[in-house]
């Protein structure tokens, strides 16, 4: 049983216990890091060797593992209080993780759970540290996935330190902690974790941290990070249990997430601050706030800004069933492949009105489709002085082909009789007989094709086409606006946007389109320069009902 109550242990100063040093070089106590021995029965037997001594005298101790490679093969290490373990650098330390003699053992480095060691916030972990080594868990594998295959699975953990690691290739979540209270991530690249993970699994992620467990505060910074090509999100937390609150106390700052399914998700807190990150490439949607989550339950009351969100293959933003509030500010979204902004209905979890969005000062150009779009009832949305430009960049026709011209790769169609017009079937579905494909990027005579999972070779679900199979694109919507209004949007504020396209050929066909679908009732809508869309500054397929309409400059007989 784990020991919880070291702080007057600490004050008093006591002596090190017998026979559990402060200070333990590895190699001089069993293990070999030669590649070849296993390491994980010495490292577990010094693990609870030193955690006793923690328990003895509120001491902490460290286990030193010089460079090597040490071999971790058919079981985790369950982890103690007061114990850390500290290499000689990611690269140089290398823990390689093996079940190859027993294949239903998901065998992490560590773990400390509530299934298997009964965590709870009584019987939690303290004072621990895992910094400068590297996790290699490609050795893992198994008949049936198992979230638990990770390389830190830890739960319930006060005062941790995860700092300067490099995890890859875990057929689940590569760092994968929960409950973390005074903690920090800080440091860690995690690249192709989850691999056996089919997308739609539980974890499968770079970073993910379960919350909710310590109630409604858990102290929390994740810093500095790097996740690359990760089966699910590149970062992620995820309220646990859909009868907690949603808790606060969480920081994601400085990272970058690329190449994942989602670049990072707010599946379930309440004020997640994400600041100055880089989120590019991800084979979905940029940044998530949505209800897709164990719980169902979708983050609120949050806070992007600063943050580079551009490339991403779906949605820059997307918000699906949160009740809201939550605040977009001072970002560029660029780039990406369908629409900048997008808040939408998953047809599962909250399902009443998105309150208090504010989405303000922040630069849209480039994307595939609306800039900002709202698809789901929205009440006292707030749209502010935001650069609006050069959006509905997915307008080519719908296209076929087939015969000799055609020719198929891994991750491309060739058509040598094509005249497309360049990125204009970006974000669209590629058809070919029964296999399907999205497409990345486009010249005029080739497709550039998404992988089909984060960390693949080939963007095709089976083997790649033939040559000369025909194909098929559908054509782009023909109205793609700054601002789309698809929903009922009630009270809103829109004001002191500018909204335009300055590229010799428009793509961007509105400023404001309110669809047959969508309504505008008793909503602000002022100071807003229209002027230099491709058709015109507004459209207004449902006229609005109430509200004020003043001084939009290109607003046709409205104001």
């Amino acid at each position: 049983m784990q020991d919880h109550s070291s702080s007057s242990a600490v004050r008093e100063r006591r002596p090190a216990s017998a026979g559990a040093p402060l200070y333990c070089n590895a190699l001089e106590y069993g293990l070999c890091g030669d590649g070849a021995t296993n390491d994980q029965p010495a490292l577990a037997a010094l693990v609870d060797r030193l955690g006793s001594g923690y328990v003895a005298d509120g001491r902490a101790r460290v286990i030193y593992c010089p460079p090597g490679i040490y071999s971790i093969r058919d079981a985790g290490t369950v982890w103690r209080s007061g114990v850390s373990l500290i290499g000689a650098g990611p690269a140089a330390t290398r823990f390689l993780l093996s079940n190859e003699g027993n294949r239903s053992d998901p065998t992490p480095l560590a773990f400390w759970t509530t299934v298997q060691h009964g965590a709870s916030t009584e019987r939690h972990i303290a004072d621990c540290t895992f910094a400068d080594f590297e996790i290699d868990g490609a050795g893992v594998a198994m008949a049936e996935y198992s979230y638990l295959a990770k390389g830190l699975g830890l739960q319930y953990v006060v005062r941790g330190t995860f700092r300067n690691l490099f995890i890859h290739h875990t057929a689940a979540t590569g760092l994968g902690c929960d409950f973390l209270q005074d903690s920090i991530i800080d440091g860690v690249v995690v690249v192709g974790c989850g691999r056996l993970d089919n997308g739609e699994q539980i974890g499968g992620a770079g970073i993910g941290v379960g919350i909710g467990g310590w109630g409604a505060t858990e102290r929390l910074v994740i810093a500095n990070c790097t996740t690359l090509g990760n089966g699910t999100n590149g970062i992620f937390l995820e309220l646990q249990k859909d009868y907690w609150a949603p808790p606060r106390g969480y920081r994601i700052i400085g990272c970058h997430s690329q190449g994942n399914r989602f670049g990072i998700s707010d599946w379930g807190a309440d004020g997640l601050i994400v600041s100055a990150c880089t989120i590019t490439g991800n084979l979905d949607s940029g940044f998530d706030v949505s209800a897709m989550g164990t719980s169902g339950v979708a983050g609120r009351g949050g806070l992007l800004t600063d943050c580079v969100v551009d490339g991403n293959l779906r949605d820059g933003v997307s918000l699906g069933n949160t009740p809201g509030p939550y605040t977009v500010r001072g970002n560029r979204i660029s780039g990406n492949g369908r629409h900048g902004y997008h808040g939408h209905d998953l047809g599962h979890g909250y399902d009443g009105p998105v309150r208090d969005v504010v989405i303000e000062g922040n630069e849209f150009w480039g994307n595939g489709l609306d800039a900002i779009r709202f698809d789901r009832w929205m009440v006292d949305a707030t749209v502010l002085h935001n650069r609006i430009r050069n959006n509905g960049r997915q307008r080519a026709d719908a296209a076929t082909g087939a015969g000799e011209t055609v020719r198929y790769g891994d991750r491309s169609l060739v058509d040598r009789s094509a005249n497309w017009q360049h990125d204009g079937h970006r974000g669209k579905v590629l058809r070919v007989g029964r296999s399907v494909a999205l497409v990345a990027a486009n010249t005029g005579d080739e497709l550039t094709l998404a992988p089909v999972r984060p960390d693949a070779i080939s963007a095709w679900s089976g083997d790649v086409p033939p040559p000369g199979s025909p194909y098929e694109l559908d054509a782009a919507p023909d109205r793609r606006a700054g601002i789309t209004v698809n929903a009922p949007l009630d009270s809103a504020t829109l004001r002191g946007n500018r909204i335009w396209d300055n590229h010799e050929h428009r793509t961007q066909t509105h400023g404001l389109w309110i669809t047959d679908r969508g309504s505008c009732v008793g909503c602000r809508v002022e100071e807003n320069d229209l002027a230099g869309n491709a058709d015109a500054g507004m459209r207004l397929d449902t006229p609005p009902v109430g509200g004020r309409w003043s001084r939009n400059h290109d607003e046709g007989d409205w104001g």
